[in-house]
């Protein structure tokens, strides 16, 4: 005769072997789902671009440019100089200016190489026959990574880094002053570690070594103490939630290998508001643009740090009150012991 523990071994081996076989596929159709989708679905919507030159010429094209079923948002420049000064300040992508000399399409391949061929292929498909449009890339990519491709390769590590801070934070269980200095201090590393890397060995960034280590360090923050205070509230399931969010919808929604305005809605704006699409931003803006247009993604990455170092707290404080509660009990309820 079986004992009741054997007896209650196959159900509930059962159970882990249809959890496993139903949640894998789950999780695959999930991550084919969000990587492979806004790939496949690439093209403008809304992406900024300008137009400059005499103003009958400039209002034909910007007419033309609307025309597209919302593809472009189209904005007037006096001049070449203006178009120029707002593509150095990330305000457009490009712009197409109509000169006494033939029109001339001024692009930006650090703001998006994608975006810079996409702008090409559409004037020269819209240019009269025989019309050769000059190009001069205003903000170039670097020659190390012209099409950008490992400056979006870059973004997976760096959540992935920051994904392993909190599961550690969490898992070894830091408490008090402990779980943040952790969470800084890898964080403050990991934005170093990157940054010299990405000067020296990749070399694949050009600005500011001190503004991209800090745009690093708030990234691996804002993921590490999210994850951390997930799972200091939730549990296990609050680590895999901060995982699943960062890794399977942060990284393929921020559009750093293209452009957030080349993701399908809502995919491209949600990711904006996710670690990794603000970090990418917030990087690239710092890297080749001066740091114009940061300060948004610097707002989003530190909304959620602190979001996370509160949960972290909490989840911590309810922890220590609950230890403290369960020990206490049993001497408050304990009866007195009997006289011999």
């Amino acid at each position: 005769m079986s004992s009741p523990s054997t007896s209650r071994r196959p159900p509930s081996a059962g159970r882990g072997a249809v959890l496993v076989a139903v949640l894998v596929p789950v999780i695959a159709a999930l991550a084919l789902w969000a990587f492979a989708w806004p790939a496949a679905r690439l093209a403008p919507r809304d992406l900024p671009v300008g137009v400059a030159g005499p103003a009958a010429a400039a209002a034909s094209l910007e007419k033309d440019l609307a025309a597209r079923d919302g593809a472009f948002e189209v904005r007037r420049h006096a001049d070449e100089a203006a178009a120029r000064e707002a593509i150095e300040e990330h305000e457009i992508y490009g712009a197409l200016v109509v000169s006494d000399g033939g029109p001339k399409l001024l692009t930006a391949s650090a703001a998006s190489p994608v975006v810079a061929q996409l702008l090409r292929e559409a004037v020269a498909g819209q240019a009269p026959p025989g019309t050769e449009v000059r190009v001069t890339d205003v903000v170039a990519a670097p020659p190390s990574d012209p099409r950008g491709t490992a400056f979006g390769a870059s973004l997976l590590p760096l959540s992935l880094a920051g994904v392993a801070t909190g599961v550690l934070v969490w898992r070894l269980g830091l408490r008090g002053p402990y779980a943040p200095a952790a969470l800084l201090g890898a964080a403050v590393l990991t934005g170093a570690v990157a940054v010299a890397l990405g000067h020296g060995l990749l070399d694949v960034l050009a600005g500011d070594r001190w503004a991209e280590a800090g745009t690093l360090a708030l990234l691996t923050l804002a993921i590490g103490s999210t994850v951390a205070g997930l799972g200091a509230l939730l549990g296990p399931a609050g680590v895999g939630l901060g995982a699943l969010v960062v890794v399977l919808l942060g990284n393929p929604f921020s559009g750093v290998a293209s452009a957030p305005e080349l993701l399908p809605e809502p995919v491209g704006p949600l990711g904006q508001w996710l670690p990794p699409g603000a970090g990418g931003t917030m990087l690239r803006s710092v890297t080749y643009f001066a740091g114009h247009g940061a300060a948004g993604p610097a707002l989003v990455l530190t909304l959620w740090s602190v979001l996370g170092l509160t949960a972290v707290a909490l989840g911590r404080r309810r922890a220590a009150a609950g230890s403290t509660g369960t020990a206490a009990g049993p001497a408050r309820g304990a009866s007195p012991t009997p006289a011999g």
